[in-house]
């Protein structure tokens, strides 16, 4: 917890609560933040449901597979809430503001659904129903944007924090159920986000990161002059963070002003995640995806030209309907020819509130999952091959914990490895502790991990 909260409501029953968050960093910053408000209402955190009177559940509906494992979630709590009287389930977020009162109609166990719109109702909801409804989902859109002055409970390690800088997003891919989810593009304003981070900063925070729907459109709905650059330059200037990286970048907005900040800037980490999705321009056309493959190749060149110790990732979308095996392979010789340093791949899930489940040619499972495996067992081969390069050479670390206990010696994150999607430096030798900075000899290289001693 890094802001300070107010005085408790002596008027309200304490409970303990429980949150669960599933999906992506974005989604466990609102979970922090209703953390927050929940423990300034007066409320105990838990993190062992068997001791909780209430379990909020923060779910993602992005894929199919994030929606299945949002179910089997709630109906894991279902069970949990049956156990004993008085106990609140609260199901938040993404699955129902995609799914509404449909999903509420199957899942009687759940006490209230809030939308993504209706986070600022958790502490009513688990009081009681919010407005007396048990449904509550206002326009995304409508929603304020929560600013610095928003209580906030961190989850993260105390060296490191998620700070998000915008909501929603107003491009329009076929695939993608977010912008109806999250409504459009709203940039917090610049100076509400470098308070945070001074506030994240003053609390012990080290590595900063950044994200958003689309991080690299941060700024452009807020008028002229704003921008992720200008945000990124005034960031590096605070000097207790020591890294400050960004997420969930956009092809068509990477500018030669944001590469060349972030070459100018140590503090930025040259850590460039663009996921790029396809590179076959029938496919990207079909996603509604206006970046053409020549221009995401001259890119990746241009930024590799600009900042020479660069590290990419991606994410690619295997078997949207009309692949071809042309395709697929035009995505093989892309990842040969730009050899990414990370690399996620997941295939296509369709739904019938997709504008993509109307396109012709959906592809069968089993070839999804033939491709999917191909392509990674591809990038495994090439990541191999690129972490070689580091072997001999002395990196600095982030500590972030001890290894187990088989191992020994602690485990570490380069700038170029973020938290949670990336590999780790397994430390054997030397002084170390959580949340120190170690330069550290690599002697050895795996598929995406590294092996060290710290000197």
């Amino acid at each position: 917890m890094f802001l300070a909260l107010g005085t408790p409501d002596p008027l309200i029953d304490s409970m303990n609560i429980h949150l669960i968050s599933l999906g992506c960093p974005k989604n466990l910053v609102d979970s922090e933040i209703m953390l927050g408000r929940l423990l300034e209402a007066g409320h105990t955190i838990t993190s062992d449901a068997s001791e909780a009177d209430c379990v909020v559940v923060n779910t993602c509906s992005f894929i199919q597979p994030a929606v299945d494992e949002s179910i089997d979630t709630i109906l894991e709590m279902g069970r949990w809430r049956q156990q004993a009287l008085g106990r609140r389930l609260i199901v938040v977020g993404c699955l129902p503001q995609r799914f509404g009162k449909d999903l509420a109609n199957e899942l009687p166990e759940v006490d209230c659904f809030l939308g993504t719109g209706a986070f600022d109702s958790i502490i009513e909801a688990a009081q009681g129903s919010p407005r007396g409804r048990r449904v509550l989902l206002p326009p995304p859109e409508t929603a304020p944007i929560n600013n610095e002055s928003v209580p906030r409970f961190r989850t993260t390690p105390p060296h490191t924090a998620y700070l998000k800088i915008a909501e929603g997003c107003s491009d329009k891919c076929t695939y993608c159920i977010i912008p109806r989810l999250r409504g459009p593009q709203r940039s917090r304003p610049m100076e509400e986000v470098l308070s945070e981070a001074r506030a994240l900063a003053e609390s012990g925070v080290k590595e900063l990161i950044l994200v958003a729907q689309n991080t690299t459109a941060y700024g452009r709905d807020l008028g002229r002059g704003y921008s992720l650059e200008h945000l990124l330059t005034e960031l590096a200037a605070l000097s207790q963070l020591k890294w400050i990286r960004t997420l969930y970048g956009h092809p068509d907005y990477v500018t030669d002003g944001l590469m060349e900040t972030i070459a100018t800037h140590d503090r930025l980490c040259s850590y460039f995640d663009i996921p790029i999705q396809h590179i076959s321009e029938p496919i990207l056309k079909k996603m509604g995806r206006a970046n053409k493959s020549g221009h995401i190749l001259r890119l990746f060149g241009r930024i590799r030209e600009k900042v020479p110790d660069a590290v990419l990732r991606t994410t690619l979308m295997l078997g949207f309907p009309g692949e071809t095996e042309d395709d697929f392979q035009s995505l093989l010789d892309f990842i040969e020819e730009v050899r990414f340093d990370h690399l996620g791949t997941f295939t296509y899930s369709g739904a019938e509130d997709l504008p993509s489940n109307s396109l012709h040619g959906h592809v069968a499972e089993e070839v999804k999952r033939e491709r999917f495996h191909r392509l990674m067992t591809r990038q495994a081969e090439l990541s191999g091959a690129n972490t070689q390069k580091y072997v001999g050479h002395v990196l600095q670390a982030l500590v972030e914990s001890l290894a187990e206990e088989t191992h020994g010696g602690w485990v570490g994150r380069t700038c170029f490895q973020a938290p949670d999607i990336d590999g780790v430096v397994h430390i054997h030798e030397g002084k170390a502790k959580e949340g120190m900075f170690v330069k550290v000899r690599i002697t050895a290289a795996h598929e995406y991990d590294l092996i060290g001693v710290s000197v």
